[in-house]
């Protein structure tokens, strides 16, 4: 009997109106996408991972203070907006919408955070090293344009992020958005740090200045 229930089951499952890997289409498109953007950042930081070990003169700019404390405040920043995240979808899943908005709002000023941290980090590098995407006092460009490139790109997806929670938030609030919404942003936002633990020792902590 056992047995025959099971094949009904499963016949029941592949016969139609149900998903057979137990995945929704919006969590499936969100992996689809975290993959491929996955491939876009490994495809850039092994580019430069490969230029600054082929390069000897490759430039060692970041001074500890201020770029590792600026940079290694913003890790910070980003672990915490992680916990932030985490906490918003344990508390979707328990049906509190009122907490989830806002764990989710705690999660938007973190990320906030980090891009004001970023910027003053760039004005810094900007106006006081005189690096830029095109120039710097080691004529070496291709620096710059990896720099620049790398961790503008990331700071467009985290900026992207905060939009995609607020716009979540707003959603939930409203009761529109299910559990799945807020699990599939939380996909994406884990995505963005991660991304960053791997710019920041790649980037940064190689390339400090010693002396």
């Amino acid at each position: 009997m056992a047995t025959e229930a099971k094949t009904g089951s499963l016949a029941a499952l592949w016969g139609g109106g149900g998903s057979p890997y137990r995945i929704g289409s919006k969590k499936f498109g969100m992996w689809l996408f975290i993959i491929s953007d996955s491939l876009t950042f490994t495809a850039l930081l092994v580019a430069y991972t490969y230029l600054r070990m082929s390069t000897e003169t490759w430039p060692t700019p970041f001074h500890f203070s201020p770029s590792i404390i600026f940079s290694t405040v913003m890790t910070l920043v980003l672990l915490s907006s992680s916990l932030t995240m985490v906490m918003a979808v344990h508390a979707m899943s328990h049906g509190n919408r009122g907490g989830t908005v806002k764990w989710l709002l705690a999660t938007m000023a973190f990320g906030a955070g980090f891009v004001v941290l970023h910027m003053s980090e760039w004005m810094h590098l900007i106006n006081d090293e005189k690096v830029t995407a095109f120039s710097n006092p080691w004529n070496e460009p291709l620096f710059g344009a990896t720099f620049f490139g790398i961790t503008g790109l990331h700071m467009t997806h985290v900026t992207i992020g905060v939009i995609y929670l607020g716009v979540i938030a707003t959603g939930v609030g409203r009761g529109k958005f299910t559990y799945e919404d807020v699990e599939v942003s939380g996909l994406y936002w884990h995505f963005v740090d991660l991304v960053w633990m791997f710019v920041f020792p790649l980037v940064y902590l190689m390339s400090v200045k010693m002396h």
